[in-house]
């Protein structure tokens, strides 16, 4: 685990982040894709919900606070780089429950952590507005009086539950944002106009902007739009399910082994783990 100075260190470079520019926070599912992305020149990292659940055999959001908090740890220990919690609705029903659970996050050393609106009911996605406030307070007062300067981000998820209505989740951000979230983010938007007027609601609050799906836009594009940090969600753990499954049906299917052709190189594996 690290020191308390080597954690608060690393939520003091996690906020330096987020003051100018734009960076990429990738999304890692286990402590290998943790380290292999910090190889690469990140600068932070962010867990995803999705690819920590389809690493134990689970549908996204049916892991328990619990095994997430190990998750978190896990992935807070394999680099010496903030991580980002992907910390769902925070596991709780009410604000109470939601900030007891904040502080046990904070707790495993995460430098930012995320709260959604969302309810998991299909019938009525979405927390009423007031309500989601109160929770996005509750995690606020946990944050401060653990003391710790973790970045808060509050989501709407809007786009994501069907109910792709970019006013109302502007409402939403704003509201969070007045509530004492850090950073803003409306997962699922994709258009550089729906991009452009998340950033200028909610202006000088830096955004989060999630880029999940093939796109032409870039890293440039996107700061020029005003986001502060672009993260990746499940896709990378995706990716590399896709690559699994691939190769395994051809396999069962056709008794063909040629899309071992695209896989990594055990030696060069090897080399990147070995000593860390």
């Amino acid at each position: 685990m690290p020191t308390p100075a080597e954690i608060a260190a690393r939520r003091r470079e996690f906020r330096e982040l987020h003051a100018a520019g734009c960076f990429v926070i990738p999304n890692p599912w286990d402590a290998g894709s943790a380290k292999y992305l910090q190889t690469l020149g990140f600068k932070a990292l962010a867990t995803t919900s999705s690819g920590a659940a389809w690493r134990h055999g689970r549908a996204d959001g049916q892991m328990a606070v619990d095994e997430v908090l190990v998750h978190l740890r896990e992935i807070v220990e394999a680099t010496p780089l903030p991580v980002n919690a992907d910390f769902e609705s925070g596991f709780a029903a009410d604000p109470e429950g939601v900030a007891r659970n904040v502080r046990r996050a904070v707790e495993t050393g995460v430098a930012g952590l995320s709260i959604e609106d969302s309810t998991g009911d299909a019938d009525s996605p979405l927390r009423d507005i007031p309500t989601s406030v109160e929770r996005i307070r509750a995690a606020r007062r946990a944050i401060d009086e653990a003391g710790g300067d973790t970045l808060l981000v509050g989501r709407a998820e809007n786009f994501i539950v069907g109910r792709p209505d970019l006013d109302d989740a502007i409402r939403r951000l704003r509201a969070y944002a007045e509530a004492g979230a850090d950073c803003l983010y409306a997962p699922g938007i994709k258009t550089r106009e729906q991009i452009e007027a998340v950033v200028r609601a909610v202006a000088p609050k830096p955004v989060n902007l999630l880029i999940g799906f093939p796109t032409d836009l870039t890293l440039r594009d996107a700061e020029a739009l005003g986001v502060r940090r672009i993260s990746v969600g499940g896709a990378l753990a995706r990716s590399a399910w896709g690559g699994f499954m691939r190769a395994a049906q051809a396999i069962a299917g056709e008794g063909r082994f040629d899309a071992f052709s695209q896989a990594a190189s055990g030696v060069e594996l090897n080399g990147i783990f070995r000593g860390r």
